[in-house]
C-alpha cells in the first residue's frame, strides 16, 4: 500500500511538471478548436457594443478568418475608448478599438495604432426641443451631457465653435454612455453629445421632442472621424508575427463585411444580445472600405493625412499641446497594415 502511495505521489509530481512546462509566458492563453486538432492563441479584444466597433472582428470570427490565422478571439466589452486604452496598459486585454476622441492618447504615447478601422459618422449633438434647444446657437447656457475624452466631446467642441461658443459658454456634465441616454430622456439635461446606438435610442424614445444639431458628416472636410485598432506601446514589437496574423484576420472580416453589411449586423446583434433592427440602423455609421482601398490610401499618403489633420484638430480644440504633436509614423504602424494585407 505504501509503495502504491509513493508511486501515485511521483506520478502527480510528473503530471504537474508537464502541465507547467506547457504554459505560455506571453500573457496569452492557448485553446483547441472543437475538433481538437489545432492550437489557437487567444487574443483578448476590447470593444464597444455597436456595429462600428464590432463589424470586422465579428465577421472575422464568424467566417473563420481568425481561426485560419491560429487565433481564438475573446471579446471584452467597454463603454469607451479611453477605458479600453487603460485596459491595454493594465494587461487585461491585448488589442482594442477606439473612436476619434480617444486618438489623442496614442499621439501622447499611451498606445500604438496597428490598424485603421473606418471614417465614422456615428457621433451627433442632439438638442431637447422642449428645453428650447432647436439650433446650435440655442446651446449657449444649456446643460449638455458628454463622455469626456471621447469622439462625442470632439464633435461637441466643433459644434460649439460653429456658433462662436466654447465649453465655457455651456454647462458640461461628464457621464458614461448609458447615463447620457437616461439623462436626456428624463429631461435632466438640455442636450447631449453621444454616438450610435445611444443616438438612435434617444430619437426613438423622444421622437419629435429632439433635434439633431450636428454630426460627423457636417465637419468631414475639417475633421476626419477616424476609428482605429490599438495596442499598448511595445506590444507590436514584442508580438510582431502574432499581431500581423490578428490584423490579417481583421482585414478578411472587413472585406467580407463590405459586401454583407446586413448579415454582419445580425451577427453583431447576436453577439451583444440586442434587437437586430437596432444594429441594422447603425450600418450607416461609417465608410466601410476594403483592404485594397485601405492599402491605396496608405500608399498615396491619404491615410497619413487623415491622422495628421486629426492632430491639428486636437491642438486647435485645446486637447493637445502643439509640442506634443509628432510624426504620424511614430504611432501608426503602416507596415503592419501593409504586411497583413498581402
Amino acid at each position: 500500500m505504501k509503495r502504491f502511495a509513493s508511486l501515485l505521489a511521483v506520478l502527480l509530481v510528473i503530471f504537474s511538471l508537464v502541465a507547467c512546462s506547457s504554459s505560455t509566458t506571453t500573457g496569452e492563453t492557448y485553446s483547441k478548436d472543437k475538433k481538437g486538432d489545432q492550437k489557437l492563441t487567444t487574443i483578448s479584444v476590447g470593444y464597444m457594443p455597436n456595429y462600428a466597433s464590432l463589424n470586422s472582428v465579428v465577421a472575422g470570427m464568424k467566417t473563420g478568418a481568425f481561426k485560419e490565422q491560429g487565433i481564438d478571439v475573446k471579446l471584452v466589452e467597454f463603454a469607451d475608448g479611453p477605458t479600453i486604452i487603460a485596459a491595454l496598459e493594465s494587461g487585461s486585454i491585448n488589442v482594442g478599438y477606439i473612436g476619434p476622441g480617444a486618438h489623442v492618447l496614442p499621439i501622447q504615447g499611451q498606445a500604438e495604432i496597428f490598424a485603421f478601422s473606418q471614417l465614422g459618422n456615428a457621433d451627433e449633438v442632439i438638442g431637447n426641443v422642449k428645453k428650447g434647444v432647436k439650433t446650435i446657437q440655442d446651446l449657449k447656457g444649456k446643460t449638455i451631457a458628454v463622455a469626456t475624452g471621447t469622439s462625442s466631446e470632439q464633435i461637441l467642441t466643433m459644434t460649439l465653435a460653429e456658433a462662436g461658443l466654447t465649453t465655457k459658454d455651456v454647462k458640461l456634465m461628464n457621464m458614461d454612455a448609458s447615463a447620457i441616454v437616461t439623462a436626456m430622456i428624463s429631461g435632466s439635461v438640455d442636450a447631449v453629445a453621444t454616438w450610435s446606438p445611444n443616438t438612435n435610442a434617444i430619437k426613438k424614445e423622444m421622437g419629435d421632442d429632439v433635434v439633431m444639431l450636428s454630426n460627423n458628416k457636417r465637419y468631414a472636410d475639417k475633421s476626419p472621424s477616424i476609428a482605429s485598432w490599438v495596442v499598448k506601446p511595445g506590444y507590436a514589437e514584442k508580438n510582431k508575427e502574432q499581431l500581423e496574423k490578428f490584423t490579417r484576420g481583421l482585414f478578411k472580416g472587413m472585406d467580407y463585411r463590405t459586401d454583407h453589411l446586413d448579415e454582419v449586423a445580425k451577427w453583431v446583434a447576436e453577439e451583444i444580445a440586442v434587437d437586430p433592427k437596432s444594429v441594422l440602423d447603425q450600418t450607416g455609421d461609417g465608410e466601410w472600405i476594403t483592404t485594397d482601398e485601405l492599402v491605396k490610401r496608405i500608399e498615396d499618403g491619404t491615410l497619413e493625412a487623415y491622422y495628421q489633420k486629426q492632430q491639428e484638430n486636437f491642438v486647435e480644440a485645446g486637447r493637445l499641446k502643439k509640442e506634443e504633436m509628432r510624426p504620424v509614423s511614430k504611432y501608426v504602424l503602416f507596415d503592419n497594415m501593409k504586411n497583413a494585407a498581402k
